[in-house]
């Protein structure tokens, strides 16, 4: 696949409620997390074609590149559907890859080999996403057809909020996972000491 055709959008507009301060900016062996994840994709896309969703882009200017690309949510907290949704008139894609900006054991490889599978996804399917056993589909971690995206803004204006609640109703390929701790996220300080240990060791 092209990597024209390919855009990364990156989330960075939550809470962090439970881990108490914002969490892209937390440093794993001195990287914040927001560099780490764009520093992955950046290996595998075009430059042009990455996206930093947030409400506070001059909070993460200073740690990334000069030329990245901010889209302001201007109305944050609604939920990572809207602020995904809300993102999509500024891009112009194929698939696009959203990733949450707190998964800091995600690897360019790893990354590519999704890509690297894409052209092999059923063509009805509206997207590609790894599976939780109990919790369902991972929404902020894997990729989704530009295409079909106009179902999701008819979800959010009937009332709609969740991302589960709209994936629901669609066609979804699953990305099959063979380390799940890839999928590993930074909520509380507890998974963050979990997590820093296993990137020391």
């Amino acid at each position: 696949m092209a990597a024209s055709k390919l855009a990364v959008v990156i989330l960075a507009g939550g809470h962090s409620s439970r881990m108490g301060r914002d969490k892209a900016t937390i440093e794993i062996a001195g990287v914040p997390l927001i560099r780490r994840i764009y520093d992955v994709v950046a290996n595998c896309v075009d430059l042009g074609q990455i996206y930093i969703v947030t409400p506070w882009p001059d909070r993460y200017r200073q740690v990334l590149p000069t030329d990245c690309k901010f889209i302001l949510e201007q109305q944050p907290h609604q939920g990572p559907l809207i602020a995904f949704v809300r993102s999509l008139a500024e891009i112009d894609a194929t698939w696009i890859l959203l990733l949450a900006c707190d998964l800091p054991n995600l690897s360019t490889p790893v990354v590519q080999s999704w890509i690297d599978r894409l052209p092999s996804i059923d063509s009805q399917s509206i997207a590609y996403l790894p599976r939780h056993v109990s919790k369902g589909w991972e929404p902020l971690c894997g990729f989704y057809r530009q295409i079909y995206l106009d179902s999701a803004i008819e979800y959010i204006d009937n009332g709609g909020r969740s991302f589960q609640g709209w994936l629901e109703m669609q066609i979804v390929a699953e990305l099959i996972i063979t380390d799940p701790r890839c999928l590993a996220n930074c909520n509380t300080p507890a998974d963050l000491a979990a997590i820093s240990q296993d990137i020391r060791l």
